[in-house]
């Protein structure tokens, strides 16, 4: 996978101003672009503290493998041994990520999404999807599920259970992800919204506890985004925010969370994308694997943080 990634980047890599045009149809100069920084693993929206330190994170036993969600239990039939954790996505950038999803008709179950790039000339967005310019290659869909009822933008970030050196043992099952203003970030950015009424304000307030088209199936228009100095975050016990441990042998891993993979969305930049932790996984009794009936969770200790990079646990030797 991270091979394939790395082909479809290399082959994403152009220049802003071949993409950026205002309404006009005219290229901007200097477009305001959004930075998505994926904060460190673990830790609360807008944390500013050392990562090491974070412990939004546990290991959970549940007794039904197939729940998204699932009650820690601590004995009895265990299902599933997961590791859950908290997520979080900044935006420390020049302007707003905006993206408007549309469908024309019912009929059809997802909607397209198109970026919405800020006017480095006068400041202006566009707040529909008609009057988006930017194509991307991502997708909405409605999430029926009782705990969620709302629209989700497909694929915005994903993590993974990787060894040292890189090989994917556990990819995560979450697939969609409501993106609106959750908390502030610290950082001190020039262009965070402080007009309430300037374009960029606008935004801030329509994104501010966004909640993506609640209760509203039928909707043929939605938005997701964040604001210039705002941050998404999706808490540990929130549906599949979690990889699967049960088969996993004892050893040190990475966990990785990247946003952004692909490169679909524009950004000012895109080398703070990823965020990872090296952990240590460790059976009862010593054991190399999981035994066929797991009675009790393995050890799980963070041994690192690594905020900004995809490896983690190399770093350790």
């Amino acid at each position: 996978m991270v091979s394939r990634i790395g082909a479809v980047i290399a082959a994403l890599t152009i220049t802003a101003s071949t993409l950026v045009s205002s309404q006009q149809g005219q290229a901007d100069p200097a477009p305001l672009l959004p930075d998505l920084r994926q904060a460190p693993i673990g830790c609360p929206g807008g944390f500013t503290g050392d990562p090491s330190t974070c412990r939004d994170w546990d290991v959970c036993l549940v007794r039904d493998a197939s729940e998204p969600r699932g009650r820690c239990v601590q004995d009895g039939k265990i299902g599933a041994v997961r590791l859950r954790f908290t997520t979080a996505i900044d935006n420390v950038g020049d302007g707003p990520l905006l993206l408007h999803a549309h469908r024309g008709t019912t009929l059809v179950s997802s909607m397209k999404v198109r970026q919405a790039i800020q006017s480095g000339v006068d400041g202006s967005i566009a707040r529909t999807y008609e009057e988006a310019r930017r194509a991307t290659r991502a997708s909405a869909y409605y999430e029926p599920a009782p705990t969620h009822e709302h629209w989700h933008l497909l694929h915005f970030e994903y993590f993974q259970l990787r060894t040292p050196g890189g090989d994917v043992v556990v990819t995560d099952r979450k697939n969609g992800f409501c993106i609106g203003d959750r908390y502030r970030v610290a950082d001190d950015l020039p262009h965070r919204p402080a007009d309430h009424d300037s374009p960029a304000g606008q935004v801030a307030r329509q994104l501010d506890g966004h909640m993506c088209g609640h209760h509203h199936p039928s909707a043929k228009d939605t938005t997701f985004g964040i604001s210039v100095g705002s941050g998404d975050d999706y808490r540990k016990e929130v549906d599949f925010q979690w990889l699967d441990l049960t088969r996993v042998p004892s050893g040190v891993y990475d966990v990785v969370n990247v946003v952004n993979s692909d490169r679909t969305l524009l950004e000012k930049s895109y080398d703070n994308n990823a965020s990872s932790i090296a952990i240590s996984v460790r059976w009862p009794g010593g054991a190399a694997k999981a035994p066929s009936r797991i009675e009790a969770a393995p050890e799980v200790r963070l041994l690192r943080s690594c905020p900004g990079v995809d490896r983690c646990a190399d770093a350790l030797n």
